[in-house]
């Protein structure tokens, strides 16, 4: 697609989506280093382009399977039992950890393996946690490489497939822009590999029963996913505020043909990340409790500033890090609300303190921020 709204180019934050069938050869399981050190040199560029990438891969069964001797010397794979699924994980997550270092490592690119679970993305102190470390990682340059903690996930706590930990990771770090790498170039109006003559859909910023019916299931292989899978990640997406593109990543450096013009399937939202994020702190939250801040704290917040313990002057109720709290003012009107990083306790020990003294105050040093202002919106606007 051309225009520029739809450029790769105008990404910032990038999650990047490899499938299992793009990563790992289907017949032996072993990783295609060509196609590996091709998308590293994609990475790198984006990265010299001032873009923030992540990479979620899949394959880590693919390439277990190999290493612990699991591949049918036939056409199909063996099935595998549940704990011979997290043994294979176990043992090709170093394989493929391993196999990104190398790659990006010709570009002088550190790397930094990530294993979530659905929990994670969900349960609001695991989700702060994991978002302050990949934006620290970010921040210092490495290139997070996430995978689903198969090892000890169990079907309560399962993604299921990374189309959707993709799209929860870029809801989790407002990332503006997610590519799904696959075997085929978008949407279609229905299965191209059953329909003749399905029609290519270029642009989608609705999902409709229409477009839900004529995705398919996956076909047989390594993968886990399928066209039903990255419409329920274009859901979390839109949600998040996040670009969602869709594109056949089977040729060696796809971001670069991605970003020059390939076909492909762009879901467009309404919003931008930040401001989806406010929208579900202000409204999809119950505060816990209540932090009463200053005059001066109140005019910072309204100036797109953070919460600094020295603002606050008392701490209502009981509530967890990275739970909902009211921000009031000295007259008990509500002013905000934010995810707070330290619990009761921990808020009340700092509260009137600087930043400086939190290590002496608590014995370990947590963020400077009482709720960093990506984790907080404004209620009220009126001085």
């Amino acid at each position: 697609m051309s225009g520029r709204r739809h450029s790769l180019t105008e990404a910032r934050r990038l999650v990047v989506k490899i499938g299992s069938a793009l990563l790992a050869d289907d017949a032996t399981g072993e990783i295609r280093r060509d196609w590996l050190d091709a998308l590293a040199d994609d990475v790198a560029a984006c990265r010299g382009s001032g873009q923030e990438v992540l990479i979620v891969s899949s394959g880590a069964i693919a390439v277990g399977r190999r290493e612990l001797g699991f591949h049918a010397s036939g056409p199909r794979l063996k099935a595998l039992r549940l704990e011979e699924n997290q043994a294979a994980a176990a043992t090709g997550q170093i394989q493929l950890a391993h196999a990104f270092q190398e790659s990006l490592a010709r570009h002088d690119i550190a790397v930094a393996q990530i294993l979530l679970t659905s929990h994670d993305t969900e349960e609001r102190r695991r989700h702060l946690n994991a978002r302050a470390t990949i934006a620290e990682l970010l921040r210092l340059g490495a290139v997070p490489v996430i995978n689903e903690n198969d090892t000890v996930a169990t079907d309560e706590i399962r993604v299921g497939d990374n189309d959707r930990l993709a799209a929860r990771v870029a809801q989790m770090i407002s990332a503006d822009t997610l590519v799904l790498l696959t075997d085929i170039d978008g949407l279609y109006t229905a299965d191209p590999r059953k329909v003749a003559d399905a029609e290519h859909i270029p642009e989608v910023t609705r999902i409709t029963a229409d477009i839900e019916a004529g995705a398919g299931p996956a076909p047989a292989g390594v993968g886990t996913g399928g066209m039903v899978t990255k419409l329920e990640a274009a859901k979390i997406a839109y949600g998040a505020g996040c670009r969602m593109v869709i594109t056949d990543g089977r040729g060696l450096n796809p971001l670069a043909v991605l970003r020059d013009g390939a076909p492909c399937t762009w879901f467009l939202p309404q919003a931008e990340p930040l401001a989806a994020r406010k929208r579900w702190i202000a409204g999809s939250l119950r505060p816990s409790g209540s932090l009463i801040i200053d005059d001066g704290a109140v005019a910072a917040l309204r100036t797109g500033k953070s919460l600094l313990p020295a603002g606050v002057v008392a701490v209502e109720g009981l509530f967890e890090r990275g739970d909902a709290v009211t921000l009031k003012d000295r007259q008990g009107r509500e002013i905000g609300r934010g995810l707070s990083a330290y619990g009761t306790e921990d808020a009340r020990r700092i509260a009137g303190y600087k930043s400086g003294e939190i290590e002496r105050l608590l014995g370990y040093r947590g963020r400077d921020e009482m709720v960093h202002r990506d984790d907080l919106v404004i209620t009220l606007t009126e001085a």
